[in-house]
């Protein structure tokens, strides 16, 4: 089969590009032909198709000049310049499937409109929470928020909820309203769901539901090596941004024996926030910034700590740390939001506490990182649930099902989406 992937970037930025570049890794590896498209980036990873690619576009900062912000909130509404090199890489490599990522923005859905004109079945992943909430996280101010779910996007604006900002808050409203009402994403077949949890808030947003899956992500266990003895402390892997908590983390640590110590992997905006607020509460001897740390060193300090931490405050899909986790034999204490409580058997495979409470996020710590033994028990019957739940060949099957209802949907819904929308 020939599998085209698209995602605004091809490097490892994060959660999402890591799971597409694993994915059609395994995909070549069982003889599948598969080719990507994205935005141009520094970053990326050598490509055949690069010519083809979308020009950079950058948001954070946005350009200082009011034409270039201008320019930008066009683009992200709608950009021409994505939507040719869309359209040559398809009938350059003419897939059989187009497997979509995360398109906002950079690329935007102008990128569907050739696979549309040319009845290519379409599978998009859903890696957050973009169609249905304007600013991705139902976050309002780093406070849980579902004010915009069914459609009322305006709240978004009235609530300034993308960063305090009304011009970034009023651009995100518009882009989602515009999108929906003209049918943007209708040339998508099949939404696929990571989490039951991400299914039910699409459901719930009124996001195709007749066209929604769910399909759990994977842990290619051949590349991952499980631990064969107790380990020590705790590691928390991923960003460094409000959202994910880390600040509450370190307010429990302050109520952890002093020999236990914390392990933080990852970068972000608040990185240097975290590190000062380690010194001012008396952490920084305990607690010890690493950085982004590559793929096969993170699997090691997974291995050599006692548990995994997630302590976000957002409704987390199906983070892919958990699962590494697993794989290496690691429970993991979580907070009990989003698709977390799908992923975590309470007592065998970690815990789950609430989230914003240092206290409760302390005890299930020192339940674990001061029993080891206990820690590596839980974490062998993770590494159990690993196997049986997330394995590759269960992914690749739960994929081919979705790559062929595609198939089969794309012309009822040329017929049900016929006279909606224009986003020519």
């Amino acid at each position: 089969m020939k599998i085209l992937h698209v995602n605004k970037f091809l490097y490892r930025r994060g959660g999402a590009e890591s799971y597409m570049l694993d994915l059609a890794e395994i995909q070549r590896r069982q003889g599948d032909e598969v080719s990507f498209f994205s935005m141009e980036h520094p970053e990326n990873r050598t490509d055949a198709n690069a010519d083809t690619f979308a020009p950079r576009m950058e948001l954070n900062p946005p350009p200082e000049t009011l034409g270039g912000r201008l320019a930008t909130a066009a683009g992200v509404l709608y950009r021409r310049s994505a939507r040719r090199g869309m359209e040559e890489v398809l009938d350059r490599v003419r897939p059989d499937v187009v497997h979509l990522h995360n398109i906002y923005h950079q690329l935007s859905p102008s990128v569907l409109r050739p696979l549309a004109a040319r009845r290519i079945p379409a599978v998009m992943t859903l890696h957050d929470y973009k169609l249905a909430c304007p600013t991705y996280q139902f976050l309002d101010q780093g406070t849980i928020c579902e004010s915009c779910l069914g459609r009322r996007f305006h709240q978004a604006v009235v609530r300034r909820c993308n960063q305090g900002s009304l011009s970034g808050s009023l651009l995100a409203a518009t882009e989602l309203s515009a999108h929906t009402l003209l049918g943007a994403y209708s040339p998508v077949d099949v939404f696929i769901c990571p989490s039951e949890f991400m299914a039910r808030k699409m459901t719930e947003g009124k996001v195709f539901p007749d066209r929604l899956v769910h399909v759990p992500h994977f842990c290619d266990l051949s590349t991952v090596s499980v631990a064969t003895a107790p380990g020590s402390g705790v590691l928390y892997a991923g960003r460094l941004s409000h959202e994910k908590g880390v600040d509450v983390l370190l307010e429990a640590f302050t109520r952890i024996p002093e020999d236990i110590s914390l392990t933080i992997a990852g970068g972000g905006p608040d990185r240097e926030l975290l590190e000062r607020r380690a010194g001012e509460l008396g952490l920084a001897e305990r607690v010890r910034f690493v950085g982004h740390v590559p793929g096969p060193q993170l699997q090691d300090l997974m291995r050599a700590a006692a548990l995994v931490v997630v302590p976000s405050r957002w409704y987390e899909n199906q983070p892919m740390t958990v699962l590494e986790a697993f794989g290496c034999g690691r429970p993991v204490v979580a907070s009990d939001l989003g698709g977390l409580p799908e992923l975590i058997d309470e007592g065998r495979t970690g815990y789950l506490v609430p989230h914003d409470e240092p206290a409760a996020l302390a005890g299930a710590l020192r339940s674990l990182a001061g029993n080891p033994r206990l820690a590596h028990a839980m974490g062998q019957d993770a590494r159990a649930e690993a196997t049986e739940r997330f394995s590759v060949s269960a992914h690749l099957r739960h994929l081919r099902e979705s790559y062929d209802r595609a198939l089969r949907s794309k012309g009822q819904h040329e017929r049900n989406n016929k006279g909606v929308g224009s986003w020519a």
